[in-house]
């Protein structure tokens, strides 16, 4: 896995007001009720790096940058979803996100020393078809394939086979999905 290391203390004018505007762009997308489903989606498309058709994201959605994600057709994500999107994260067709779900494209290193300086990222792919079960984390550098399904709370550390059960932490092979 790739890894881009970032400084933490060094974030540069042009990264503070992208995310000054996208703190004010999920504040003001979260203080929506459901019923505001046209501003929402007016919102989502104004945060996110691209966006297909009937994207839905619930309440209390969070992320860092917006602009890196990239969502596709019927894209559903449920209350309480966060994505740190310091690098990419690319999410497919029909994909359901359930509650209390992290994608995390940021890590830190093992060691101490300098811990709190620096941050890594490496993107996530997330294919067509893939349903997270509510309260599982997706981690940094990770694909997931096509009509995969991530039982609920699993922490997937590693690729994701297509067509997959996935469950535990770390989220393991259960079976097969015909």
């Amino acid at each position: 896995m790739e890894k881009n290391w970032y400084s933490r203390t060094e974030i540069s004018p042009e990264v503070q007001k992208i995310m000054a505007k996208t703190s004010v762009s999920i504040k003001q997308m979260n203080s929506l009720t459901l019923i505001d489903f046209k501003e929402k989606e007016t919102l989502i498309r104004e945060l996110f790096g691209s966006v297909g058709s009937a994207p839905f994201v619930g309440d209390n959605f969070h992320c860092d940058f917006g602009q890196n994600i990239h969502v596709g057709n019927n894209f559903h994500a449920d209350y309480n979803c966060t994505m740190l999107d310091l690098e990419e994260i690319r999410i497919g067709d029909n994909c359901l996100i359930g509650p209390d779900v992290g994608i995390y494209t940021a890590g830190h290193r093992l060691e101490p020393e300098g811990r709190v300086l620096d941050v890594y990222g490496s993107p996530i792919t997330i294919g067509n078809d893939v349903w997270i079960g509510g309260h599982s984390t997706i981690l940094s550098g990770v694909t997931i394939g096509d009509g995969v399904v991530i039982a609920a709370g699993s922490v997937v550390t590693n690729d994701v086979a297509p067509r997959t059960l996935v469950a535990g932490n770390p989220a393991i092979f259960k079976k097969n999905i015909k």
